[in-house]
């Protein structure tokens, strides 16, 4: 099965590469090169196969959104030169990733459940089910890990830690609570609800610019609005678009990243599964026909694309 499981592009000017769980990034002077890969990571795990299109679903339903919300908050993007590529400013991030989550579900599910009543200092009430509403969104910051798992942090271990300053941070939060609202606004035209998601900031020249990707089934969480409502009250687990299925496959199949576990292998018929939920994302988040790309020299293709991108930009 064909996919863009690595790339080893020489494009000039580089000065660096970063090998992401998803993204090959090519580093220039002021610029970044980003290729989104059809590697899958869950559990902070990259799998052993890559999912033919997921590259190219991820860059695309991203350009849609970031285009979409640059009212909101600055972004990193300059140009789109391909399905699987988009070069932008090159920022130096905040070491945080800013969850916010509107449904208790996912990792937020697995604490309560435990539980726990508090995730990231954040208070949640007693009597909650998997996937109810919560009162109001919610913010619960990871640390960025460059290897390894992410950890939970609250906003109070943020700011005395220095991670990143006082200021900077409730902007951050300001910026987040904006683009939820907006994400959840385009969701909602489209007959879905956006559970939950996670948005990276960076800086460059004192500015804090939106970076990577946003509201793509990597980084959020989808319910169909339709059937929320009933499917909940019949205390059923809630039809998603996400990643999610992806890391349920893997816990019933005995691995969830810890130490010891092996992932369990994957199938032509698993790999083309999640390759066709990843396009039903697609079409049902954007509301538009998937196009797949070509894989016919698509190394090269990809490499013509972003050379005549730079020069454009380089004018």
């Amino acid at each position: 099965m064909e996919a863009l499981k690595e790339t080893q592009f020489q494009f000039p000017g580089v000065t660096g590469k970063y090998k992401g769980k998803v993204r090959d990034v090519y580093y220039l002077d002021q610029l970044m090169i980003v290729v989104a890969s059809d590697r899958i990571s869950a559990f902070d795990v990259i799998l052993p196969r890559a999912i033919p299109f997921k590259g190219q679903i991820l860059n695309q339903i991203a350009a849609k959104f970031l285009a979409l919300t640059r009212d909101v908050v600055p972004n990193w993007v300059t140009a789109v030169p391909d399905p699987n590529v988009t070069i932008g400013v090159k920022c130096e991030p905040f070491k945080v990733e800013m969850v916010i989550r509107g449904y208790l579900a996912g990792h937020a599910w697995r604490e309560y459940k435990s539980g726990k009543r508090q995730v990231c200092g954040v208070p949640l009430p007693d009597g909650l089910k998997e996937n109810d509403k919560l009162p109001s969104p919610i913010i619960t910051p990871t640390t960025k890990a460059s290897e390894g798992h992410d950890m939970d942090i609250s906003r109070e271990e943020i700011i005395a830690q220095g991670i990143v300053s006082e200021a900077d941070y409730m902007q951050l939060e300001n910026y987040t609570q904006a683009l939820y609202k907006k994400g959840s606004e385009y969701a909602a035209s489209q007959g879905l609800i956006l559970v939950d998601t996670k948005y990276e900031f960076g800086k460059h020249d004192g500015t804090i610019y939106l970076i990577d990707e946003i509201h793509t089934p990597d980084s959020s969480r989808y319910f169909y609005a339709d059937t929320y409502e009933a499917i909940q009250s019949r205390g059923e687990p809630q039809k998603q678009l996400s990643k999610e299925f992806v890391r349920q496959w893997l816990i019933e199949n005995g691995f969830q990243g810890k130490e010891g576990q092996n992932v369990p292998e994957m199938s032509d018929e698993v790999v083309n599964s999640i390759s066709h939920r990843y396009i039903e994302l697609f079409e049902k988040v954007t509301g538009e026909k998937f196009q797949k790309r070509s894989y016919a020299g698509v190394e090269s293709t990809i490499e013509s694309n972003v050379l005549k991108s730079l020069k454009e930009i380089s004018k």
